[in-house]
C-alpha cells in the first residue's frame, strides 16, 4: 500500500470533502482504493482527537440537537445473524449539536437511536460547555432523562414537538410526512420562547447529507464498515468547523467561536495526521 505525498493527499481529501464517493475519488485522483480508505481512517482519527481536545470551555448560548440516520453494510431490515457477526451493520444515527449563534458543532455521537446513545451524546455535550445554555431538541422522549442527568437544573431546556398529518394519498414513497404544526414544551428552567427552535440543526443535517457521500440515500455509497463511517463523519466535522466558510458568518464557525484566528486549509487539516506520523517515527527510532 503506497503512501501518498502531501499534494496527492490534499487531492484525495478535497474530493472526499466535496461529497464524492470512495470509488469516484479513486477514479479522479488515480490513488488506489485501499490507500484512499487508509488515509480516510487515519485522518479521521486525527481530526476526532484534535476536536475532542479543542472543544473545551465553549461559551455557547443557544444549542440545538437532532440526529441523522444512515446505515452501515445494509439496511436494518436486511440484517441477518451472519452479517451481524462481522461487526456493526444496519441503522446508525449521528447525533449532533449546533450553537445557533456561531454555527459551531461542538460535539457529535454515532450510535443507535436509543436511550443509551442519547445519554452518552448529552453527556458529551455537557462536558465542553463553560456556561448555562438554552437547549432545544425534538420530542424524542429519551432526551428528557438524559438532559436532566447531565445538566440537572443548570440549563434552560425545551422540546419542539412536531405534529404530523396523515399521509397524502398518492404521495411518493420517499416523501416525508407533512408537518401540520408544532408544540412547544418547556422542560427545565426558563427557556426564552423566541429561541425555542431546531431550524439551525435541521439545516445542518442537510449539510451533512450533501457533504458526506455515505449519507446519500438510494445509492450504493453507504459505509461498509463502521470504522470508515466514523472516520468520514470526523473529517466532515473538522472541515465544517475549521475549514469551510459559512455563508451567513463570512468565516468558519471555529473562527466565530474564538477557537482559531483563521480559516484552515485542507493542507493544515492533513497536517494533524502528519504530526501524528512524525511522533510515531520519532518513537520508533
Amino acid at each position: 500500500m503506497n503512501r501518498l505525498d502531501g499534494s496527492r493527499r490534499a487531492q484525495v481529501v478535497r474530493r472526499l470533502l466535496e461529497g464524492n464517493s470512495i470509488n469516484s475519488t479513486v477514479r479522479m485522483t488515480g490513488a488506489s482504493k485501499n490507500t484512499v480508505l487508509k488515509l480516510l481512517v487515519e485522518l479521521g482519527s486525527a481530526c476526532s482527537a484534535f476536536l475532542d481536545e479543542k472543544m473545551r470551555n465553549l461559551l455557547c448560548q443557544r444549542v440545538q440537537c437532532d440526529e441523522v440516520r444512515a446505515f452501515v453494510g445494509c439496511k436494518q431490515k436486511n440484517v441477518t445473524p451472519e452479517k451481524a457477526q462481522f461487526g456493526v451493520c444496519g441503522d446508525v444515527w449521528t447525533w449532533t449539536a449546533i450553537d445557533a449563534e456561531t454555527k459551531l458543532i461542538p460535539c457529535w455521537f454515532i450510535g443507535q437511536r436509543d436511550a443509551i446513545a442519547v445519554r452518552d451524546f448529552i453527556e458529551d455535550l455537557a462536558s465542553p460547555l463553560a456556561n448555562r445554555v438554552q437547549l432545544t431538541t425534538d420530542g424524542h422522549k429519551p432526551y428528557l432523562t438524559a438532559v436532566d442527568r447531565a445538566f440537572g437544573e443548570e440549563i434552560d431546556y425545551a422540546q419542539l414537538v412536531k405534529i404530523y398529518g396523515a399521509d397524502v394519498e398518492g404521495q411518493k414513497r420517499y416523501s416525508p410526512a407533512q408537518c401540520i404544526g408544532t408544540r412547544v414544551e418547556p422542560i427545565i428552567g426558563e427557556p426564552y420562547p423566541t429561541h425555542i427552535s431546531t431550524s439551525y440543526v435541521e439545516r445542518s443535517n442537510l449539510s451533512i447529507w450533501m457533504g458526506t457521500r455515505r449519507f446519500t440515500r438510494l445509492t450504493n455509497a453507504f459505509s461498509k464498515k463502521i470504522e470508515n463511517h466514523c472516520a468520514a463523519v470526523a473529517l466532515y466535522m473538522m472541515f465544517y468547523n475549521f475549514g469551510r466558510k459559512h455563508l451567513t458568518l463570512g468565516t468558519t464557525p471555529a473562527v466565530k467561536a474564538g477557537l482559531t484566528d483563521h480559516i484552515w486549509t485542507v493542507e493544515e487539516i492533513i497536517g494533524l495526521l502528519e504530526a501524528r506520523e512524525e511522533v510515531a517515527v520519532a518513537k520508533s527510532n
